[in-house]
């Protein structure tokens, strides 16, 4: 009778084991599919591996980032079909999240039914987004093979392909100085900037007018174009708390003289917080300057995503002031206090002052001159990539010759970065041969208990191009 028995009790426990190693597995493909998550998705920061063009055959991928993964392994998604522009698809890839920061990939498939903008609504890990791909008209797409200014010539002459006649004598205006001075940090709309509202184009006039913008600007994370999107949307972003005029459909875009490779001219884009003046001649960037960035607040979240376009601007100036000795700081620093930067929206050239405050470059460290040209770098690089390496040369040659001042940042001491910049009139310059950028912090307008940061970068040489 004990061997029956232990048979029993044997087949008894193989069950068990089976049964259990059947309810571990279900478990683990649950936890691998079902359990991922992140705490954002940067819908700004997504790149497609190429543009659509409308009524041909896409097939592509789109690079999501996010931070705040937990590790976990995903399955493929389902297809998310795209609105505003119709017949495509985007598609997760299976994959395994990184602990912290990395990028869901989506396949990209089907054939668009028109040009403009394709929106995939993307859920993942408890957060859900927009990511938006331009689908090009024949026009825009011709302009693929074109490279440097030829390329922003080609796709502002496409923008201007899909406009109105009365839309055209709107956009493309006298190259003169009363003109290339109207741009300004306030939410002020057309009455006080050129060119043509974004509310007011269509959805494939928007696409075309943002195609020029990127192809100006520069392409790294959160500079450039993508700066541009992340201040843009800060004025939806305030729109949603207060009814002052903030919104990205009044950031407008502008051609003072006709887009061309041999002639001078000049494209104006930007809105409040936002201002960039480059002119063109003969086919090269002759011209930077005027430059307007700022943000209220510093750091917000949008439909999901979170954007903080300037703080690669904040963290370069605090860097550079902790770079200086205790000594340095003293020599550098000024007792005045500033509310605002000084070289204002509308003021032209002949208005910079005549004497240099502060330290002189050549004073410094090795390691803090280093910082200093660094600190220039987040305004430089907004531009693309050839013009942002012409300047920089520019500037760098004239280094020895420039000079750093601040006021406020009371808080601020040597070697630590986050003890500047942290409240109200904290303030810092730097003035060179060429270069001039200034930074401060201001309370907020909107958001009164946040500070907010005002920008502007200029050029004592080629500021206004000499109009």
């Amino acid at each position: 009778m004990k061997k029956p028995q232990l048979f029993f009790l044997g087949a008894i426990a193989c069950l068990l084991t089976i049964a259990f190693a059947c309810s571990k597995s279900d478990d683990d493909d649950s936890s691998s599919s079902n359990s991922a998550s992140v705490t954002a998705l940067t819908s700004a920061s997504a790149v497609f591996s190429s543009t659509a063009i409308i009524n041909v055959a896409y097939t592509g991928t789109a690079t999501l980032p996010y931070t705040g993964g937990n590790g976990v392994a995903y399955s493929a998604g389902t297809a998310v079909s795209s609105t505003g522009v119709t017949g495509l698809t985007a598609t997760l890839v299976a994959g395994t999240l990184a602990n912290g920061a990395g990028n869901l990939t989506y396949t990209i498939t089907g054939t668009p039914t028109s040009s403009g903008v394709a929106s995939f609504v993307i859920t993942f890990g408890g957060q859900t987004v927009t990511i938006t791909l331009t689908v090009n008209s024949v026009a825009t797409a011709d302009c693929s093979s074109a490279t440097g200014v030829a390329k922003v010539v080609c796709l502002a002459n496409a923008f201007l392909a899909t406009l109105t006649t009365t839309q055209k004598a709107s956009v493309v205006l006298t190259l003169n100085l009363s003109n290339a001075k109207r741009w300004s940090n306030l939410p002020c709309g057309l009455s006080c900037r050129n060119g043509l509202a974004f509310s007011s184009l269509t959805a494939v006039q928007l696409a075309a007018a943002k195609a020029v913008i990127a192809a100006a600007s520069g392409t790294g994370t959160e500079e450039g174009y993508n700066e541009f999107i992340g201040i843009n949307t800060a004025d939806d972003y305030l729109g949603t708390l207060s009814s002052g005029g903030y919104s990205s459909g009044y950031y407008v875009i502008a051609f003072l003289g006709t887009p061309s490779t041999t002639g001078k001219w000049q494209l104006q884009f930007g809105g409040h917080h936002y201002a960039q003046n480059i002119t063109y001649d003969s086919g090269a960037v002759v011209s930077t300057t005027p430059s307007h960035q700022g943000i209220e607040p510093t750091t917000f979240t949008y439909n999901g995503t979170t954007y903080s376009p300037m703080a690669a601007e904040k963290a370069a100036m605090a860097a550079m002031l902790a770079s200086f000795t205790t000594a340095e700081l003293a020599s550098a620093k000024i007792s005045s206090t500033f509310s605002d930067v000084t070289m204002v929206p509308g003021s032209t050239t002949n208005t910079f002052p005549t004497t240099k405050l502060g330290i002189k470059v050549s004073a410094l460290s090795t390691a803090a001159q280093a910082k200093v040209l660094a600190a220039m770098a987040p305004w430089i690089n907004d531009l693309d990539a050839t013009s942002a390496a012409a300047f920089t040369t520019l500037y760098t040659n004239a280094l020895a010759d420039t000079y750093v001042t601040y006021a406020s940042n009371t808080s601020g001491v040597s070697g630590s970065e986050s003890s500047f910049f942290t409240k109200n009139t904290d303030y810092v310059r730097i003035d060179g041969p060429r270069v001039w950028i200034e930074f401060i912090c201001q309370t907020g307008v909107v958001v009164p208990n946040q500070i907010h940061y005002h920008s502007v970068y200029r050029d004592h040489t080629s500021d206004y191009i000499g109009l």
